[in-house]
């Protein structure tokens, strides 16, 4: 969430680090070596962030402990201060206790790894919908003291203005003294939980990265929504979900600015939530949040589903075919496929990889120019996309709309978030169907990931859920799995498969299958916890 306004641009001075001596008097570090320590200190990359999750808990022994500790010797003085007012909905050392919880989760996966927070007071609303355990404006001025007293590392936030690139909320992450006191623990990440029943039908009003959440009064529908999600949610969270080739719980990948960062493959990365943009039911509510939807697809090949390997099936150009199927139109040859050499210097697979870009890139556009805007920023430097002129994008547009009449009033024209409505229309009628039976699939938005067992039937709940939103159903793909075979091949086959599948399953993996079993009290895969054996 950008906050418009709290900013504090004062430049700090080197000044500011000095520390007293035993006597009392400052250091005499030279303003050299002070710069030195600052930069030392500093965040040195604060896009490598995720936001605070205000939904950490733990009542674990040790961990309160080093809650009481800092409060005790930093900010005892709250609750004194507070006055005669009215009860905090939580108590300002509990948003203390979630605060500390967020930065020891955020130094387990990552120590560099920072928290972006809204410093504004005006961002705090204790009552709102999307904050359950109700911090107050109050976690600001706990934050100012953690920084003042060295517990905490800060990168200030910055504000240019509407929808400027730089725009950023306040960077925090716990500083040396405090991972200190975490390194003194015995405690692991399965220690601090979520509390159960935050919010995971959201409604946010404004767009991209000026987007705030909303708040709404519950209808039939949003209360509708909202359980066979959180029953959706109960289903993932008991279910064992990984990567067996994996040594290590995550994967790297590059972030925009093509710095490094951790995809974290763990079950504390899995819940789902629902989220509508620009104040309108009827646009977006996609499904988003848990971890294999940040994975490529050679990676979610890999995922097993509760120790059993899985299939993808995804539909064929699923926001064209919603289009064509809407206007009545049956599309035979690849629409992205244009003559050879239509962008010069490139081969036929990455031509059609730009002109699907860049299609994909116009539905979501409200004018042709913000799309060519768009779609180069979305290549790497050096990338023959990257150099594009807007008149060589606006004739791969024109060849496209030539061959593919039936899409040439949706391009340019914002259509993209009223498309996502309608697919995840369809995701809600899929994953509704299988967790009712009991069955995990998961949700990468045009495609879904199942276990092998079951792919027939996904494919055909696909295109049953398809037809009923948009009227027919719509195209697929996706490798056969294992009932696929049952009925008509031969024992080998399904043999050589399975082997197939189970190939490079690594002992780390197998330990975090056991580590799982010991947390949830059960063996991967058991129904019920008496199946234990």
């Amino acid at each position: 969430m950008i906050d418009k306004g709290g900013w504090d641009h004062r430049i700090p001075s080197p000044h500011d680090d000095w520390e007293p001596s035993s006597s009392g008097t400052p250091r005499e570090d030279s303003l050299e070596e002070v710069v030195q320590e600052k930069k030392e200190k500093a965040i040195a990359n604060p896009w490598f962030s995720r936001p605070l999750d205000v939904h950490r808990w733990s009542d674990h022994a040790e961990l309160v402990a080093v809650v009481d500790q800092v409060w005790n010797e930093h900010c005892s003085d709250f609750d004194r201060s507070r006055g005669g007012g009215p009860k905090p909905k939580c108590a300002f050392r509990g948003q203390l206790r979630i605060l500390l919880l967020d930065l020891y989760v955020a130094w387990l996966e990552n120590p560099n790894l920072s928290i972006g927070v809204a410093m504004s007071q005006n961002s705090w609303d204790a009552w709102s919908r999307y904050n359950k355990l109700g911090i107050s404006k109050k976690i600001v001025q706990l934050i100012h003291r953690l920084v003042e007293r060295g517990l905490i590392d800060e990168a200030k936030g910055s504000y240019s203005g509407p929808y400027a690139p730089g725009n950023r909320t306040t960077r925090i992450r716990a500083a040396e003294p405090l991972r200190a006191m975490f390194r003194e623990l015995q405690t692991s990440r399965n220690d601090v939980h979520q509390v159960v029943g935050q919010e995971c039908i959201i409604l946010k009003a404004g767009d991209g990265e000026e987007a705030k959440y909303q708040e709404y009064d519950d209808t039939e529908e949003t209360l509708r929504m909202r359980a066979e999600l959180e029953a959706y949610n109960t289903l993932i969270a008991d279910s064992f979900i990984d990567i067996p080739t994996l040594s290590d719980p995550w994967i790297t990948r590059s972030d925009k600015f093509g710095k490094e960062a951790r995809v974290p493959i763990n079950h504390h990365h899995q819940f789902t939530r629902r989220i509508f943009s620009r104040g309108s039911w009827k646009l977006n509510g996609r499904f988003y949040g848990p971890w294999w939807q940040q994975v490529g697809k050679e990676l979610r090949e890999r995922i097993f589903i509760n120790n059993r390997p899985t299939v993808e099936v995804d539909f064929k150009g699923l926001h064209l075919a919603i289009i064509a199927a809407k206007q009545g139109v049956r599309v035979v040859d690849d629409p992205y496929e244009l003559p050879s050499r239509t962008v010069p210097d490139v081969d036929k697979r990455q031509q059609r990889e730009i002109v699907k870009q860049l299609v994909l890139t116009a539905l979501n556009a409200r004018t042709e120019k913000a799309a060519f805007s768009s779609f180069r920023d979305g290549w790497p430097a050096g990338h023959r996309a990257k150099g594009l002129t807007n008149k060589e994008l606006s004739c791969l547009l024109s060849l496209f709309s030539e061959k593919n009449p039936w899409a040439k009033s949706s391009l340019g024209a914002d259509v993209g978030i009223g498309l996502m409505n309608l697919d995840s229309q369809i995701a809600e009628r899929v994953l509704g169907h299988f967790t009712r039976k009991g069955i995990p699939v998961l949700c990468i938005h045009d495609s879904f990931i199942i276990d092998y067992g079951y792919a027939g039937e996904l494919r055909a709940v696909m295109a049953e859920a398809s037809e009923a939103v948009v009227g027919k159903p719509l195209a697929l793909d996706g490798k056969a799995g294992l009932d696929d075979y049952l009925s008509d091949s031969p024992r080998y086959i399904v043999r050589d498969y399975v082997g197939y599948k189970r190939r490079g399953c690594c002992e780390a993996y197998r330990d975090r299958r056991r580590a799982w079993e010991a947390l949830k009290g059960r063996r991967v895969g058991a129904r019920r916890r008496n199946e234990v054996s």
